[in-house]
């Protein structure tokens, strides 16, 4: 009986190490997985104040210049009021590291981004005396920090605005709506933008093989010789316009320079001031019929007579009127043409007939 005792209590000891073996394990990967500091790393802590602890919390990461060196321990409130001592922050940095930390390095708080986790970078001062444990290390003006938060608010929001519209934009492609959406879901416009760029593709084989009037422009060398000796001819045409211009000669030349020409065209310009002045004065035929009323008048009463003649005709008053409108007047001269013209044909046949000589003596 005690033998089965003895096995029962053996087996139960084991069982109970074997769980505390367990749990030691356990709390160690625990601590290895989350932790920041090494399980058997000595440990100094130093202290810093700020204004603003900026929401930075216990255990978040100490850099040195960007690289970890410790830990934050406890964030509190320091009980003074004075500028930038508001809240005490434990650093707690590995023994290693606190040798490299001159007295006169300044600790400010920094951010993996606007948004990220935040920590205490202690920016490394001039080579000096290493600070001691439980010394006191400057601290930068948080205020800095959480103004450029601030003032980074409003574009994030403008930026969260931008991704809404993007985000409706793309449901509204995904739905197929608009130009973009039936591009990519509408398989007739597909297929008419694939038989596009075929023909493009077949102008294209069409211009390489130089067929077409664009086709020989790019491949004809008799059209292109014919191109270039135009181009050289109208850059012998400038040419000689250029030399022209630079000796006086020609007409080109001749106009720019010749100092009679010139003349002529400034005496021809103030013939022309005169004369605009004499007709603006109402002298001579062309200012008296702009400004002569009389003139105007007596115009006038000639197209209104001139008016009553063509209105009479066209009703058949006179002679010219009956002439127009008459048609047995018509008739009656047309008639007297025929029997002159018969008469003039006989008269051309046998003149003799009609010029008979009689004497007669008394």
């Amino acid at each position: 009986m005690s033998t089965s005792s003895s096995k029962v209590s053996w087996a139960q000891l084991r069982v109970g190490i074997m769980a505390v073996v367990a749990f030691a394990i356990l709390a160690l990967l625990l601590f290895l997985l989350t932790g920041n500091k090494s399980l058997f790393s000595k440990e100094v802590t130093i202290h810093t104040y700020l204004d603003d602890s900026a929401a930075i919390t216990e255990g978040s990461a100490v850099r040195l210049n960007g690289i970890q060196v410790g830990s934050i321990g406890k964030v509190t409130l320091s009980g003074e009021n004075k500028a930038n001592r508001v809240v005490r922050l434990d650093l707690i940095i590995q023994a290693d590291h606190i040798r490299q930390i001159p007295e006169e390095s300044q600790a400010i708080i920094g951010a993996e981004n606007l948004l990220g986790t935040k920590y205490i970078n202690i920016k490394m001062g001039k080579a000096g005396k290493p600070i001691a444990a439980g010394g006191e290390l400057r601290s930068l003006d948080t205020r800095e920090f959480q103004d450029l938060v601030n003032a980074a608010y409003p574009s994030l929001l403008s930026l969260q605005r931008i991704v809404e519209r993007v985000d409706n934009i793309v449901a509204v492609v995904e739905t197929g709506k608009g130009s973009i959406g039936k591009l990519l879901v509408d398989d007739e416009l597909y297929q008419r933008l694939v038989g596009t760029i075929g023909e493009m593709q077949k102008v294209s084989t069409s211009l390489s093989s130089g067929k077409g009037t664009v086709g020989k422009l790019l491949y004809d060398e008799a059209l292109y010789d014919d191109v270039r000796n135009s181009i050289k001819r109208l850059d012998t045409v400038v040419a000689d316009l250029q030399q022209d211009l630079k000796t006086g000669q020609g007409t080109a030349g001749k106009l720019l320079k010749d100092p009679g020409l010139y003349d002529d065209l400034r005496a021809a310009i103030k013939d022309i001031r005169k004369t605009v002045d004499a007709i603006n004065k109402g002298e001579g035929t062309a200012g008296k019929l702009i400004y002569d009323d009389a003139l105007h008048a007596n115009i006038n009463k000639l197209v209104l007579d001139l008016d009553k003649t063509v209105t009479a005709i066209n009703s058949g008053h006179g002679t010219m009127g009956q002439l127009m409108v008459n048609p047995a007047l018509y008739d009656s001269m047309n008639g007297t043409m025929k029997e002159m013209n018969g008469f003039m044909k006989d008269f051309r046949v046998n003149p003799k007939k009609f010029l008979t000589i009689q004497l007669k003596l008394f």
